[in-house]
Order: structure tokens, then sequence, then C-alpha cells
């Protein structure tokens, strides 16, 4: 029979306590044996009796919960505290993240929500609450709620590169080209050259649409080599669709890596000409539109071409895309695409 670790504490504990009595007590047992051995269980049993009324015994009674063995129990158990002690921003924050790793984004959204109402000045949480709420919505775009938690952030730790580049696609999505190319510039001394030669893609793409010039030409030394998880795509056009369907001569092919079931956001893009069809690239870290996710931070990656006849990378009517390739990072091997092939 096993015996509870608590039960073996309180046996140790109560043993120990009649020793201590036992040995200050001692020096009576000369007098009669009978009243000596009531003092020390008179005693004994009071300090007992005193600490179930003013010590802790449920520390010794078997309260330990059994460890989760799913996310979805270890979210259910932080739940459940929260609802006990609601006052716990970093709780709320927890539970955020793990209902976003599920893929609750409705939820992840109200949970952030909670922690900026207790810690509203912490700028890293309120660009992960207004980034929830873009993930939460339909069309992933950034809502009042969301810009204002974006420009908070910005104000409590100026030029955030995080904050400001959100706050620049906010801004790109409420048709405000001009100021989002503008806060985007305004990362390219803080950021390293690789992702600054993929920020300008974005800055000249959003500088076309409000009707301005593209950014000077960056110096050479700006041009970073390929880095770590760097991959290699061949893209290609399939000669039966090609031979169908007539393609305008402007149209733009971008070569896109995203997370797999993540935001449509790619974490590697480039841009080429249709008439460079076919061609081979190599996405690495200077081909990510965002500074604080790269091609070297991930494990796997969703790999596609979009022929885009509007010049866009964002999808539009009209656009064709070649079948999308699930990679393993880091690989060595080419990713095959081509556009217009049916798919398998």
């Amino acid at each position: 029979m096993v015996i509870p670790t608590t039960a073996v504490f309180a046996a140790f504990a109560t043993a120990i306590t009649l020793a201590v009595l036992i040995w200050v007590l001692w020096p009576l047992r000369r007098q009669r044996i009978g009243p000596w051995v009531a003092v020390v269980l008179v005693l004994g049993v009071g300090v007992l009796a005193l600490y179930r009324l003013t010590g802790t015994p449920a520390a010794l009674q078997e309260t330990a919960r059994a460890a989760p063995e799913s996310l979805e129990q270890a979210i259910a158990q932080l739940q459940a505290e929260l609802e006990r002690n609601p006052a716990q921003p970093e709780g709320w924050a927890l539970l955020a993240r793990s209902q976003a790793a599920l893929g609750d984004a409705a939820g992840a959204r109200q949970s952030y929500a909670r922690a900026v109402e207790l810690a509203p000045d912490e700028p890293a949480l309120l660009i992960d609450a207004a980034e929830s709420r873009a993930l939460a919505d339909p069309q992933r775009r950034f809502d009042e709620q969301a810009v204002e938690w974006l420009q908070k952030a910005i104000a409590l730790h100026p030029g955030h590169p995080r904050a400001t580049w959100f706050l620049g696609v906010s801004q790109r999505q409420s048709k405000q080209p001009a100021e989002a190319a503008k806060s985007w510039e305004s990362l390219l001394g803080s950021v390293d050259a690789a992702t600054a030669r993929s920020l300008r893609v974005q800055i000249d793409e959003a500088r076309a649409e409000a009707g301005l010039a593209p950014l000077p030409a960056a110096p050479a030394a700006t041009v970073a080599p390929a880095t770590a998880n760097a991959l290699t795509v061949r893209v290609a056009l399939d000669p039966d669709f090609a031979a169908r369907v007539r393609l305008r001569g402007d149209a733009s092919v971008f070569v896109i890596a995203r997370v797999p079931g993540g935001p449509p956001m790619p974490v590697a893009v480039e841009r080429h000409a249709l008439q460079d069809l076919p061609l081979e690239v190599v996405l690495d870290d200077g081909d990510s539109p965002m500074p604080t996710q790269t091609l070297s931070t991930l494990q796997e990656v969703e790999v596609f071409a979009r022929l885009s006849a509007s010049g866009s990378a964002d999808r539009g009517e009209g656009d064709l895309e070649s079948v999308p390739v699930r990679v393993t990072l880091p690989s060595t091997a080419p990713v095959e695409l081509v556009i217009g092939a049916p798919a398998p």
C-alpha cells in the first residue's frame, strides 16, 4: 500500500512535536511519571489544535492538482484561476497567447483586452493586443481601438519597430499610402541592412499608390547576403496555360513565403516582372517585410508564387497563384512552383 506523502509528513510532524516536548519536560520525570506523561500529551494535543486554528492545515491535505495533459486543460485551469483572481495582467496575457496558439483569435482578443485594462502602459502588451484584434478580423484589419493602442505604444516607446510597422499597415489599409510610407521610412535608420532592403520594397509600393516617386536607390553596401534558412525557389509558367491565356506584359510575379495557417502577411517576398519567367530566386531575411518576423526565426513556411495584373502584393481579383508548397526549415532543396498548373 502506498502511503500519501502528506500523511507521512503529518505523522513526522507529530512525532517531532512530541519528541521536543519530552526533551523539554524531561527534568520533571523524576517526579511522578503519570502527571509527566499527561503534561506531554496535553501540550502535544494543544500544539496541534493551535496549528489547526491559526496555521495552514490545508497544507497537510492532498490539494495538488493533476498536471494538465494538454494545452486545452492548461487553459481551462488558467481560466479558473483568473475567475478567482482576475487582477493578473500577466495571467490574461498568457491566456491570450495560449488561445492564439489554439487558433481562438476571438478569445485571444478578449483576453488581451482584459490584460490592457490592468496594465495600460505596457508597450509590448498594447502591441500584442492590437495585433490580436487584426488577427480576429476576417479581413485582418486594424480597427480604431487597435490603432489607438499602437499610437499609445509609440508614445510610450518612440520608434518602436513593431508598433511602427503595424501602424503603417493600418494606414495602408485605410487608404493612406503616403502616411504608411512615412511611418515605414522612419524605420530605415533603425533596422539592419537586410531588413531595410525588403522594407524599401513596401515603402516604394505605398509611395506609388500615393503618386510619389520611389525612394532614391540604396547604396550597394546595404544589400545583405543570404541568411540562415534561406530558400531557393524556382518559378515557371505552365506552358499549356500560357498558350490559352493572354497575359499583360506589365504583370508582376511575387514569390512569397508565409507562416502556414497564420496571417496573410508574408515573412519573405520578392517582386519580379512577368517576362523574367522562368526565374530562380533566393528568399532570406533580407526579403522580410516585417522586421519582427524573418525566415531565420521559423521552422516551417508555406511558399507560393502569385501572378498579379495590378502589380500589388495584396491578392486582387484576377490574380493567379501556384499551388502552395509547405517547407520545413532549413531546406537545401529548391522549391519548384508552377503558375497556372492544375492542382494535383
